[in-house]
Formats: C-alpha cells, sequence, structure tokens
C-alpha cells in the first residue's frame, strides 16, 4: 500500500511539470536564431514573444524563461522508469529596428 501511494504521488508529482534551467543562456553576443536552435538541439519546443517585426536574423534575444519538463512514469518489465516526455522554454526577442 505505501509503495503504490509513493508511485502515484511521484506520477502526480511528475504530471505537475518541474522547472529547469536550459543550458544555454542567452548573451547579447548570441543572435536569435543561434539561440533557438541551440535550445531546440537541446529538445526544447521554443515558444519566442516577438519585441518588434524586424526579421528573426537582426533580433537579440533578451529573456530566456519559463523552462519547464513534463515527466512520465514509464513500466519497464517489472520497473517503472522516469522519462522526459516534453520540455518547453520561452524566448523574448527584441525586433526592434535600430
Amino acid at each position: 500500500m505505501r509503495a503504490t501511494l509513493l508511485i502515484l504521488t511521484g506520477i502526480a508529482a511528475a504530471a505537475c511539470g518541474a522547472i529547469v534551467a536550459p543550458a544555454a543562456i542567452a548573451s547579447a553576443a548570441d543572435s536569435a536564431e543561434l539561440t533557438i536552435a541551440t535550445l531546440e538541439a537541446q529538445g526544447f519546443d521554443v515558444k519566442v514573444n516577438r519585441i518588434g517585426s524586424a526579421p528573426l536574423d537582426q533580433c537579440v534575444i533578451t529573456d530566456v524563461g519559463n523552462a519547464r519538463e513534463r515527466k512520465e512514469f514509464v513500466r519497464r518489465g517489472e520497473d517503472l522508469i522516469q522519462v522526459v516526455a516534453e520540455r518547453n522554454v520561452t524566448v523574448t526577442a527584441d525586433c526592434s529596428r535600430r
């Protein structure tokens, strides 16, 4: 009974998602395209908030935030293994013409 309760508690916590920090933090020198591509290569689904209307190659990332990771438990034989099901992050791109 106790093991079942612990498993259900873990599943509930995983379903809520865990906040994670993306390994790539944008600097002013990085282009928006490079930062977005790096985050996507790390497995993140990237949502872009744009300020201004310049093309993305002329934008600068000003913020990387709201990184979330949703995990699920998957049965492998007799064991339950926690796997990452989804990774999301939001970046803000300053695309105002200078």
